[in-house]
């Protein structure tokens, strides 16, 4: 018994963070748009309405199945440190808050590329629905009120963010009608004049003349050149099945790296959430994070093995060091010889896209370009100043990045599409989701709701429903376990499977967030 039922849809199908977002991909698609057409306005309206998770002032990455070649293709469209933000400027360290923290925004460059090749509505249409919702306004939810009340304190120490993003002045409570007038500007001339207005237009003059007043780093040229680029996906394969993830700089190769460590063990004989499986799920987790942090950067700036990390010979060697019954408390690499939005769209000719986007922390670097409702990122803060670190900054050089997204094929054919937010949980709650799928069996929505865990340096969080059983051996086996509420905040899952008997989509949405999936 779920929570929610799942969805089930022949024609085409949408699951989103947010209801509103999901209602207006869900039309584009009832209306004879494709896979991007849904995933340009989706994106769009989650801007407006979801403004502390994604903005226009953040970045993208996205998987997508092509249905008419079977060939998947993945999009970075992270931005790059401005040229002025080199090791000296920040020997003090990178500020939190404030337009200082900010990489120059990729997630408009996204809608560059994804429009020209995949298109088949104006871009003009699609962002109508943004448009309508940040000039005439939408219903404030509890979520959406709870995080600018969570969040007022800092939204106070900048004026102009809190001008543009509540414009009467006044906190949100459920039902209150909610506008962002410059945004609606700011889209609208995205509408009018192409998406290439953001990084030459007036859009960008005005964020230039903004950073000129208040410290930012971005010129003219910083913006100019738009970051998106089409990338080769990752390939593992697990179980029969094929995953397509994220190459660097997203961490989508952990993801990769903890299915490759698990595929060597019968996790089904053992049972879903048994203390056997999570203890190997979460020893894997501690494997592939700490290559991460030996290797992942830039490729253009460094070299990241990722041939050796994703080889089956490679997984071997890290299967071997763990212990089935002590969780490891020190874990080097392997020697080499905070809030985002997820969602995904499959259409009626079976192409998907799996889509993530981002300003990193809640409200980002909590500052909006003055006349352009535009939130940015505080993706700066990702990068280390250590000059040995991969991930040291440079100027022109994007930082390695918690985004990822994926999809499964089987045999060429789309079988799953996934991912969720949630910074380092996300790679995490996406190994546990293709496990629920694959080795037990589990539907979307029975997979997107089975207890979850998450591990960082506090320890194994666990949610509650986890069997007490299970709590008790995790303990036995040296983990540290911490209770988390019964549903916790470990991210916001979407997930749509095609049935492989019938080829009719399945969709699930998790109950953690505001999620909704619908289909037709």
């Amino acid at each position: 018994m779920t929570y929610r039922g799942v969805v089930v849809a022949r024609n085409g199908a949408v699951a989103t963070s947010q209801p509103l977002a999901t209602a207006a991909g869900l039309h584009v698609l009832q209306s004879g748009g494709n896979f991007v057409d849904a995933a340009l306005t989706i994106s769009a309206v989650l801007t407006v309405v979801e403004p502390y998770n994604s903005h226009l002032g953040g970045d993208a990455f996205v998987v997508l199945y092509d249905a008419r070649t079977r060939q998947t293709h993945a999009l970075n469209a992270s931005g790059p440190a401005p040229q002025a933000a080199t090791l000296e400027r920040f020997r003090d360290g990178i500020p939190l808050r404030g337009i200082q923290s900010a990489s120059v925004p990729g997630l408009v460059s996204a809608w560059v590329l994804l429009h020209e090749r995949y298109a088949t509505r104006e871009l003009a249409e699609l962002l109508q629905p943004a448009i309508r919702y940040a000039q005439q306004g939408f219903p404030a939810g509890y979520r959406y009120s709870q995080v600018f009340h969570a969040h007022a304190d800092l939204l106070r120490q900048f004026p102009i963010t809190w001008r543009e993003l509540l414009p009467d002045g006044e906190l949100p409570y459920p039902g209150k009608m909610m506008t962002q007038p410059n945004l609606g500007w700011t889209l609208s001339r995205i509408a009018a004049h192409g998406p290439m207005e953001f990084y030459r237009g007036e859009i960008a003059q005005r964020i230039v003349r903004h950073c000129q007043h208040h410290g930012g780093l971005f010129t003219e040229q910083d913006l100019a050149e738009p970051p998106a680029e089409w990338l080769e996906p990752l390939r593992v394969e697990y179980r029969g099945y094929t995953l397509h993830a994220q190459p660097p700089v997203s961490q989508g190769h952990i993801l990769a790296q903890m299915l490759n460590i698990l595929e060597g063990y019968d996790l089904h004989r053992m049972g879903a959430l048994s203390a056997d499986v999570i203890h190997l799920q979460v020893e894997a987790k501690k494997l592939a994070f700490a290559d991460r942090h030996a290797y992942l950067g830039d490729p253009r700036f460094v070299s990241v093995p990722m041939d050796v990390l994703l080889s089956n010979e490679y997984a071997e060697r890290r299967r071997r060091q763990i212990d089935p019954n002590r969780a490891a408390n020190r874990v080097a690499a392997g020697e080499i010889e905070h809030d985002t939005t997820y969602f995904c769209v499959v259409d009626r000719y079976g192409n998907a896209i799996s889509f993530i986007q981002s300003i990193f922390h809640s409200f980002g670097c909590a500052e909006v370009a003055e006349g352009t409702g535009v939130l940015f990122n505080n993706r700066m803060t990702g990068f280390s100043l250590d000059p040995n670190s991969p991930n040291v900054l440079e100027p022109g050089k994007r930082t390695a990045h918690t985004l990822n997204a994926y999809l499964l094929t089987r045999e060429g054919e789309l079988a799953f599409v996934g991912g969720t937010p949630g910074g380092d949980v996300q790679v995490q709650s996406n190994a546990q989701v293709i496990c629920n799928l694959i080795d037990f069996g589990m539907n979307p929505q029975e997979a997107v709701e089975a207890p979850r865990w998450q591990h960082d340096t506090e320890g194994l969080k666990v949610e509650r429903r986890v069997p007490t059983e299970t709590l008790v051996a995790l303990e036995q086996k040296g983990h540290r376990v911490l209770l988390l509420p019964e549903w916790g905040q470990s991210g916001a899952v979407q997930v749509i499977a095609v049935h492989p008997a019938s080829r009719a989509l399945l969709a699930g949405s998790d109950p953690r967030c505001d999620g909704h999936a619908a289909g037709w």
